[in-house]
């Protein structure tokens, strides 16, 4: 059964650290999903390509997972409620925003999942 649980936890990450590299490779592409109200373009992209990597790495090393996978939710609902629910306004055809949006919602919730499986791991330790 760890073997699986080792499977899974690498296998939620990798997708996060090829998010993170395609932050600095489709940064074009990510500056015209930004809203208005999202601050410093570029920046904002590369610090967010930055985030993704780190928490792939931490995900993937097992070195604060807890605190990794939170602020990946945090991210992920950040990402939701900035990137995805305003184009559910401005897009024409909705069917790729509805998608994009679940996938993070179902990664939202592996992140949580996750976060709370070292949390009992690490009261066990105790």
């Amino acid at each position: 059964m760890k073997k699986l649980t080792t499977i899974g936890r690498i296998l939620f990450a990798i997708p996060f650290a090829i998010f993170g590299i395609n932050h600095f490779l489709m940064l074009d592409y990510y500056l015209g999903m930004l809203t208005s109200f999202v601050p410093l373009g570029a920046y904002t992209i590369i610090l967010t390509g930055i985030m993704l990597i780190a928490a792939s790495i931490s995900i993937i090393t097992k070195v604060l997972v807890k605190f990794s996978t939170l602020l990946l939710a945090i991210l992920l609902f950040i990402f939701i409620v900035t990137i995805h629910i305003p184009h559910l306004f401005i897009d024409a055809d909705k069917t790729i925003t509805i998608i994009a949006l679940l996938k993070d919602i179902s990664l939202m919730g592996g992140s949580l999942m996750i976060s709370g499986i070292y949390s009992e791991e690490e009261k066990q330790i105790k």
